[in-house]
């Protein structure tokens, strides 16, 4: 028989011979537990258990909570939540900015570009005032008063001579009886409009919504940006059905009335006209009647 041969047969041997596994009692030696073995067998069951025991582990990391803890293994809650972040933090960006744009806008329409106004964005015209204190008048005077009315009157005059100007023409934001007037002295730089309350309130002219939110002191404000260097203000709203930076028509609605703010005594529209970044009286070029 070769050599070869025998050591095949005796391999064989060695593996399939049986071996028996005893289990005694120290003191009685009693026989509790007895399995017969061979090596062939034990070499099957440690490859089986070992093949379980990973089959076992990958499931228990690929379907449990515990593949969190394994450094490098991002979960679906973790890629959600920073797929959020990178969301807001974009659309962050986008706000910012929308709020330069709506910065420089005001500073151009209110100022003209001669100095520069800080805006607080939850009240608006309170910051405006700011820029107020270049139209204060000696009331010590009335000649000087009444000189230096007419001048500004004349100088920001909405219907100067110019071929652009010509059909430039304000439309009436509501009709109503105005309560009290644009008065210089008081500081109120517009004409409060009695009106029933949810009355369309209309856009005076074409032009871009610059700012359209809720103030504590004003309520619902509306303000739209026009053509040479006009600015209309209307505040006190109960609702405004437009949104900064939407085009609107002249007549078109752009909010209801109402009587919201701290400020407000009663349903009606106070309506504001700025003409190169100074107040001008609404009644010299609309008829609220």
């Amino acid at each position: 028989m070769p050599k070869k041969e025998k050591k095949e047969k005796k391999f064989a041997k060695k593996l399939l011979h049986k071996y028996r596994l005893v289990i005694l009692n120290e003191d009685t030696f009693e026989e509790r537990f007895a399995i017969k073995l061979t090596r062939l067998n034990v070499f099957v069951l440690t490859s089986l258990s070992a093949i379980f025991l990973v089959f076992f582990t990958i499931l228990l990391i690929a379907f449990t909570p515990l593949r969190e803890y394994i450094p490098g293994y991002s979960s679906a809650k973790l890629k959600k939540e920073a797929s959020m972040l990178n969301y807001k933090t974009d659309s962050l960006v986008q706000e910012l900015e929308l709020n330069k744009r709506y910065y420089a806008s005001i500073r151009k329409v209110l100022t003209g570009d001669v100095t520069t106004v800080e805006f607080n964005r939850d009240s608006i015209i309170e910051a405006a005032k700011n820029d107020l204190d270049i139209i204060q008048v000696s009331t010590n005077k009335e000649d000087s008063l009444l000189r230096e009315k007419v001048e500004k009157e004349d100088k920001y005059n909405l219907f100067e001579e110019s071929s652009n100007q010509v059909n430039f023409v304000l439309f009436p934001p509501v009709n109503g009886t105005i309560s009290e007037g644009y008065n210089i002295e008081e500081k109120h730089f517009a004409v409060d409009v009695v009106v029933a309350t949810e009355t369309p309130v209309k856009a005076t002219a074409d032009g871009t919504v610059i700012f359209a939110e809720w103030t504590v002191e004003t309520g619902y404000v509306v303000i739209i940006e026009h053509n040479q260097e006009l600015i209309s203000v209307y505040k006190h709203n109960s609702a405004i059905t437009k949104t900064q930076g939407d085009l609107v028509k002249a007549g078109e609605v752009i909010a209801m009335s109402g009587s919201t703010g701290e400020l407000s005594t009663g349903p009606h529209l106070h309506f504001e006209l700025w003409s190169k970044g100074y107040p001008v009286n609404p009644t010299n070029f609309i008829d609220f009647q």
